[in-house]
This record gives C-alpha cells, structure tokens and sequence, in this order.
C-alpha cells in the first residue's frame, strides 16, 4: 500500500486530519502506515481471544473432552492471573529494550504457539490427561500475553498520536467483536457440527496470533529511552491506605463475575459434547453482552465508579442466582437460560471492569497511578488463583454450590463497595 492510500484511509478510520500529537517528526510521517498496522494487528489478536475464550470455548472443550469441572474452573483463574502477576517481572527487562515492538511480537508469537499445543492436545487426549495439558499450556499462554499488555501501551503512545489512540483501538475492538459473532452464528447455525469444530477454531487462534506478530513486526517504531529500573511492587502504598485496602477487597470479591462464566457452561453443556449450538448461544450472548454494555457503564463510571462496583456487584449476583434458579427448576440445558444468565452475568462483568479501572485511575494520585496498579493487579492475581483454587474445589460438590458461593461474594463486593470514597466530579466534594 502507498504512502498516500495509506494516509488516506487512516485519515477516513480516525476522522482526523491534524497533525499528531506527542510524536516525533519521524513517527508522525510514519503514523499512516504504523496506524494501519496497529488496527491489523490488534483485531487478529482479539479475534484470536474470543476463538480460545477460556470462560466459554476453552471451558466448553474440557468438558467434551470429559475433564473434570475442577480443572475447568480453574481455567480462567489460570488466564487471569497469568496475565497479570508476571508483569511485575517482565516489566523492566520491556522497559530495557530500545524498540518494544519485540516484546509484542515475542509475545503474539508465543501465544499462538501455545495455542497450537493445546489444540493438539484437544485433538489427542481426552479426560484428566486434556485438562491438566490444556491448562498448563494456557498458563504459558498467559505469560507470554502478559510480556502483550506490559508493552503495548508505550508501542502505541510512540507510534500513533494522542487524538488517535483510542480510534485505533476501538476499531480494532470492534471488528474483533465482527469476527467472534460470526463465530457464534455458524455454531448456532449447525454448519460446525462436530467438537472439532472447535478445536480447529482454536488451531486458527494461533494463526492468527502468528499473523499479528508478522504484522507488527514491521511496525517503524522510534527508538526508546531505557529504563534501569527492574520493577517491582510497592506494598508500602497499603500501609495506612485503608481506602486501597478497600478497593483491593472489593475488586477481589468482584472475581467472582470472571470465574462464574465456566459453571454456566457445565451447566448448559452437562457433559454433551454436540451440543455446540448452545456454545454458540453463551458466545453470542458475551458478545452481545460486551457491545451493549460498555459504553453505558463509561458513561455511569464517570458519574460515579464506586457505585458501578456496587450496582454490577449486585446485578452479578442476581446473574448467579437466577442461573442456580434455572437449574434447580431443570431448565439448564434448554437454549435460552443459560445464554440469558450469562448475558446478565456479563453485563455486570464489564461494569466491574469498567467501574474498577476508573476508580483506580481517579483515586490515585496522578504521580503513583503506575504504582496502585502494579499493587492491585498483583494483588488480585493472587486472589484470582486462590478463588479458581476453592471454586474448583466446590465444583466437585457441584457447578451450583460454586455459583452460589460466587454469588454470595458479589453480594459482599456491593457492600464493601459502599465504605469506598466518591472520587469522581461533584460527587467527590459531597
């Protein structure tokens, strides 16, 4: 492509035809072309997540392939927390590097090999011996998603500019979502009949994760100042903080809207490996879900975060609830409950996911944001491990003891929610 199409049609994407902010000479001739390249790259790796969604396809596939609940329960925590935690380690070896695009590229590469392991595991082994590879492996998926995410906002902040970012992402966001709802009709529809369906989805995650590290690969990316910084958490900032200590507990209780997703689809499946039009359902419904919500909670946070953790605390646990309901009543496996209690469920999912990132960034002083990020995403790794552990434990009681007890924490996480401070606008000085 030309530089003068590129332009173009970056131009058209972003609706802006300013010169960029916050970039040099160089990256500014070269944003066009650095901008496409961002939104082809993130949109093949967002698709790749929703192929090998651990709440639901991942989950969905331990049990056709007949692995215990406990193993799939603990899926998610594994994602999760393996996405977060090593951060801590790899962010000053990222901050060493000249040009960061190869941490990105190290990490998109590493996620699709680990993506090809498991759906060749899925293909050859079945019971214990499938859940406990496909959970080892998506736990080194998880690490190298973390080297992802502790790089990519400096990637970007160097190679787009600041009024561009967000369109950027958003586009990408967007057309990712395109392709995982897609993805859910033609489950639903009946044209992927067979589990391998499935697996070949998550065969084409990791291409798709190769392709992205491909493009990103050719990324003109400036070079950048080194850190010598090792980084590290500061667990100081919890000494005489109450209000973080609070905000860590209700977060943490919050967990259990991102581990429940996984129950409800034991309980819709119950062991049947054809039933992938209902799979199909729960996709669509996260989908729906995810694209419905998200700007309304934006828009709620701004007004009020610490409410949104306390409204989505409790729309979770009526989620949970509602979906223990429909099982007792043995309507589980009918097409509609459980898509219905996971659309609810992750409706509030994205409200704790927006409310817990606006608090954070509004409580903090502007000076030690990176510092309260780096003790609470470490902090609720570790809670995310422990809760998958003890979630695991109850599914061997049962998918509706573990829903109900996860329904009992979102309820707690709405009343600890209440001792939080207003830090947002008008409502911080009442």
């Amino acid at each position: 492509m030309t530089g003068s199409m590129s332009r173009t049609l970056f131009q058209a994407l972003t609706r802006s035809h300013s010169p960029a902010d916050g970039l040099t000479d160089a990256a500014r001739r070269a944003e066009p072309a650095n901008g496409l390249r961002h939104v082809a790259a993130l949109s093949m790796s967002k698709v790749a997540d929703g192929l090998i969604d651990p709440k639901l396809v991942l989950s969905w596939l331990l049990t056709a392939l007949g692995a215990p609940a406990l193993l799939a329960g603990l899926l998610v925590p594994i994602r999760e927390a393996g996405a977060l935690v090593p951060q801590v380690v790899l962010a000053g070896p990222v901050a060493r590097m000249t040009r960061r695009k190869w941490a990105w590229v190290i990490g998109s590469a590493g996620q699709g090999v680990a993506a090809a392991l498991i759906a060749g595991c899925a293909f050859v082994l079945t019971g214990w011996a499938a859940g406990l590879a496909i959970c080892a492996l998506l736990g080194v998926l998880a690490v190298f998603r973390a080297l992802c995410s502790v790089s990519y906002k400096d990637i970007l902040g160097k190679t787009v500019g600041l009024s561009r970012r967000g369109a950027v992402t958003g586009l990408a966001g967007t057309a990712a979502s395109g392709g995982v709802v897609i993805f859910a009709l033609l489950l639903m529809s009946g044209a992927l009949r067979q589990t391998g369906a499935v697996i070949a989805a998550v065969a084409l995650a990791a291409l798709l994760w190769g392709l992205a590290a491909l493009v990103l690969a050719t990324l003109r990316e400036p070079p950048s100042q080194t850190g010598q910084d090792g980084g590290g958490v500061d667990f100081a900032l919890l000494r005489d903080n109450p209000q973080l200590w609070r905000f860590i507990a209700t977060r943490g209780l919050l967990v259990s809207t991102a581990l429940a997703p996984p129950y409800l689809v034991i309980l819709a499946s119950d062991g049947d490996a054809g039933a992938l039009a209902g799979l199909g359902a729960l996709v669509l419904a996260s989908a729906v879900a995810s694209f419905l919500s998200s700007y309304v909670w934006g828009r709620l946070a701004d007004r009020s975060s610490r409410r949104v953790l306390m409204l989505a605390g409790v729309l979770g646990a009526l989620a949970m609830a509602g979906a223990v309901a429909l099982a007792q009543a043995g309507l589980a496996r009918t097409v509609w409950a459980m898509p219905a209690a996971l659309f609810v469920l992750m409706i509030a999912y994205h409200g704790v996911r927006q409310g817990r990132s606006t608090y954070l960034v509004d409580m903090a002083p502007e000076n030690r944001r990176a510092a309260y990020a780096a003790v609470a995403n470490t902090a609720i790794g570790l809670i995310l491990l422990a809760t998958g552990v003890l979630g695991g434990l109850f599914a061997m009681i049962g998918p509706q003891a573990t829903l109900a007890g996860f329904a009992l924490m979102a309820l707690a996480a709405a009343w600890t929610g209440r001792g939080l401070d207003e830090v947002e606008g008008a409502n911080a000085r009442q």
